[in-house]
């Protein structure tokens, strides 16, 4: 059996996240919760709150055998903008910052090495914020949370937010979708 690694990306809304790195050959799961909290097992309403320091993220767990992390943060960037300090579109706040929690060595060169290349290419005029930081926590959101796009895929949220990031990615990711 393959080795599976986990990483876990905050870059605003876990909804949006959860749903593009699902639809990803090699991605096993996807859990949509909260990151690097000071408290532990934090609700929804307490992240909110600003009080917790958890950022909204997503944990995937993945086989790099099919899908590299270097693949994984290349969608990651170009999925969200992480030169936006503590914001994504219209969702403002600390729980919405953009964030790679890395798991180990690997992953912390790979994540850091990502980040200036994009840097160097000059994609974003303004620079890149997202934090590089080391695993502390993760804990689980509500079950209303998980799976949010494919079960309410019809809400406004999800048609004129999530479906753009979906077609984006279907768009120029399309060897890496999963088929069916």
């Amino acid at each position: 059996m393959a080795q599976r690694e986990t990483i876990v990306l905050a870059n605003g809304c876990f909804w949006c996240t959860e749903a593009v790195f699902q639809r990803l050959r090699g991605v096993e799961r996807v859990t949509s919760g909260y990151a690097d909290s000071k408290v532990p097992n934090p609700s929804y309403e307490q992240v909110c709150s600003g009080r917790t320091g958890a950022a909204e993220a997503t944990e995937i767990v993945y086989d790099p055998s099919v899908i590299s992390l270097d693949k994984l943060l290349d969608i990651f960037w170009h999925m969200h903008d992480p030169t936006t300090l503590n914001r994504q579109g219209n969702d403002i706040g600390t729980q919405y910052r953009s964030a790679i929690y890395y798991t180990s060595e690997e992953q912390r060169q790979i994540a850091e090495a990502s980040k200036a290349a994009l840097a160097k290419a000059g994609t974003y005029k303004n620079p890149i914020v997202t934090e590089i930081t080391p695993f502390s926590n993760f804990y689980s959101a509500e079950d209303y949370h998980q799976d949010y796009y494919n079960n309410h895929s019809s809400q406004g949220y999800c048609r004129y937010i999530i479906e753009p990031k979906v077609q984006k990615l279907l768009k120029e990711y399309r060897n890496e979708v999963k088929v069916g």
